[in-house]
């Protein structure tokens, strides 16, 4: 059986269907977490080559903030987190093509950029870094969300 979607834009429509083959190809990861069950969302959604993380913070498995009130640990915490969940289906940093970066004060840039850098500076992925106005816990000063690719070829399987 086939689900459709229909898409409506500028450009017309766009017709997208999703057959049992490409349904087979999603995997979703958990990291249990009580918000993704409230919420009803999934920590990473792997479908075909693409990988899509969900906006990651500096909460531990206890539910415990990481480097309360310091944005540089707080984002060397989540990218380590992220790498952790990369793990989980055979991924890397290395995979990661983009990365989006919310924090609650963007005067800390420095701060979370030289984070990101110590483990982005040679990957080199895409980027954006915006303030909000608050994450879900005021402790919270930094989310990340992060695409990421990975093309197997020749039974290998390569991050870009």
């Amino acid at each position: 059986m086939k689900n459709h979607v229909k898409l409506t834009g500028p450009s017309n429509q766009l017709k997208l269907s999703q057959d049992n083959q490409i349904a087979s190809m999603r995997h979703n990861i958990s990291s249990g977490t009580k918000w993704e069950s409230e919420v009803g969302y999934s920590r990473l959604v792997k479908i075909g080559p693409l990988i899509f993380i969900s906006g990651t913070t500096a909460v531990d498995e206890n539910g415990d903030i990481v480097g309360e009130g310091d944005p540089y640990k707080q984002t060397i915490y989540i990218i380590h987190k992220i790498d952790k969940t990369l793990e989980r289906i055979g991924a890397n940093l290395s995979s990661i093509a983009r990365t989006r970066i919310f924090t609650t004060n963007i005067d800390e840039w420095r701060q979370i950029g030289r984070a990101h850098a110590e483990y982005f500076k040679d990957i080199g992925p895409v980027t954006t870094m915006v303030e909000v106005k608050s994450l879900l816990q005021p402790e919270l000063i930094v989310e990340v969300e992060a695409d990421a690719v990975i093309v197997e070829y020749e039974g290998n399987r390569y991050g870009f």
